[in-house]
Order: structure tokens, then sequence, then C-alpha cells
């Protein structure tokens, strides 16, 4: 699929948003500026901003603790985004949720989720929704290759196949479950071939890094579901350059394996590429993560200045009118 020079430009623009912001994070929480945990998707934009670049505001997003990069690609915004790590009362979830519970129901973003596998039934819920309705949106299921041994992954798939929703189980595997190597907790080379099992189209694409070749896979996947022949699991192959979490070294990975990863970094891969086609020069490429490197600074001092909850708070939106 041919995509103008006007997209591609966004697609990197928001690649290198959520590269800077989850880099400038990395600092910052080890000043006690974020609140709570933290995962970072550095290493997985790509993938990120390949499936949400292909959503409108009124399709939906369940991703997970990792989707920041996600979230930046649903429209999120990012001051208000920043505001919230750092618990502030002008964050998109009012401070209250941090980074894992992210979410902008406008943008069609149903939030990131602490629990693994969380989203699952959620989006099988929400597809639900989309086919009673006739809306003719679909719904996006992120994950990560652990969640797929999960039980509700399993339950959900087979429900959405059952009522052939328009859901879309992408697996952005990363390699580890935390510390455990997917290849020593499931006896499936490829975590996509799972779909056989459910009567169900299965895509994958190994280069999770090359943006557009996501995007291009991806389409197949929404045009499926559009079409009403129900859910499709789709699985990319990636990985993130940092621990499972701030609290993780990632001792169990080597620096030789690290580094080999990191040499398929997703954002030199897409600038070679804008590049080599005559969409951007290098020197506009370089202004483009300039002023997103600025962007992110100015969202840290947004929310520095931000107040803090007040303890009244903790009583407003636990029910619902």
């Amino acid at each position: 699929m041919e995509l103008g020079k006007e997209k591609l430009l966004k697609m990197y623009e928001l690649m290198q948003d959520a590269r800077n912001f989850d880099m400038k994070i990395n600092q910052l929480v080890r000043r006690g500026f974020v609140q709570g945990m933290t995962h970072f998707s550095v290493g997985e934009e790509g993938a990120g901003i390949a499936v949400t670049s292909s959503m409108t505001d009124k399709d939906i997003l369940f991703t997970t603790h990792r989707g920041h990069s996600q979230c930046i690609g649903k429209g999120m915004d990012i001051n208000k985004m920043m505001a919230e790590l750092a618990g502030k009362v002008t964050g998109v979830s009012k401070g209250k949720g941090g980074s894992m519970h992210l979410a902008d129901i406008q943008k069609g973003n149903y939030g990131t989720n602490g629990i693994v596998g969380g989203g699952f039934a959620l989006a099988v819920g929400a597809a639900f929704t989309q086919k009673k309705k006739k809306t003719g949106n679909f719904v996006v299921a992120i994950c990560g290759d652990g969640s797929t041994n999960e039980g509700s992954f399993h339950e959900s798939v087979n429900m959405a196949t059952t009522w052939k929703l328009p859901v879309i189980f992408f697996i952005i595997n990363n390699k580890y479950g935390i510390s455990m190597d997917i290849q020593r907790a499931t006896n499936t080379e490829h975590l996509y071939t799972r779909a056989q099992a459910y009567g169900i189209l299965g895509l994958y694409e190994k280069d999770g890094n090359d943006v557009i070749k996501v995007y291009n896979e991806f389409q197949k996947a929404v045009e499926h579901v559009k079409n009403g022949n129900g859910p499709v699991i789709m699985e990319v192959e990636s990985y993130r350059w940092f621990g499972h979490s701030t609290a993780d070294a990632g001792v169990y990975r080597t620096k030789e394996e690290v580094d080999a990863w990191k040499k398929k970094d997703p954002l030199i891969k897409f600038a070679d590429y804008l590049i080599e086609k005559g969409v951007a020069t290098k020197e506009e490429l370089e202004k483009m993560e300039e002023d997103s490197k600025q962007k992110i600074l100015d969202a840290v001092e947004y929310a520095k200045n931000s107040p803090d909850p007040t303890l009244d708070v903790a009583f407003e939106d636990v029910y619902s009118d």
C-alpha cells in the first residue's frame, strides 16, 4: 500500500515522540518524578505506530502495561500523559492511574492495563458492541508474547471466533515475558499459528521493526475483520531495549543480544526508508527529532507546573450516575 508524504512523516513524528518520551521518563523515574511502576516500549515503536496509524478515533484500542508508544500513536495529549505519570491532577486519568492506566475514550483509547492479558476480554466486549450496533468500527487488543499463555487469551479468542467479532489480537513478540524466554514457555515456534486451532486468520511479520511492512500486513487484518469474517491473530517480532520495567536490570539477556537488536532500530530503519524514497532529507528528519525532544521537555515542564490532586478526589469517579 502506497502511503502519502504527509502520512509517512506523521508516522515518523509519532515514532520520535514515543522514543523521546520513554527515554526522558527513563531519566525522570530515578528522580522520583514518576509515580508507580513504569514499562518502556523503546525498540518497539515501529509495531505500535503501524497499528495506531491504521485506526480512526472511532476504532477502539486496548493495550498493555507497555503502552506508551501506542497511546502516543492513538493521539493522546503528551502534556496530559506526562502529567499522569507524575501523578498530577491535569493527567489523562486525573493523576490516579499512572503509566498502566492511561486512557482517552474520545480518541478510542480504552486504556493501558496493569493486568497481564487484562485487555483481551474487554476487547471482545467492545467488539461485540460494534457488531451489535453495526458501527463498522473494529477493535484491537495489543499484547505481549507472554500474555498469550494466559487463559483469558484463549477464552477471548474462542468467544470472538464463535461470534465472528471485528477484533484483532495483535502480538508484539519481544521474546521475553519479564525474564522468561517465550521459546522456553511455549511449544510453538510462532504464536500466530495458534489461529489454526480456532479456524481463523493468522498473520505474521518477522520484521516488526519495519513500520511499513507491519502497516501493510496489518491492513489485511483490518480488511478481514471489517468484512465480517471474524477475528484475526497477528504476530510481529520486535524487542524491548530495556528491562521489563524500571525495577528490572535485564540480567537474563546478554549484551550481545541487546546490541544486535539495537542495530535493528525501527527509527533508523524508517529514516533510511524516507530518505531513500525522497520523502524527506536527513536534515529535515534531524529537525523533526529535535522538535520532538523539545516537545517532551515542554511536557515535563507542564507536568512540573501542574497541581497535585487534593485528598477529596479519592471519592470522585467511584460511581457512575
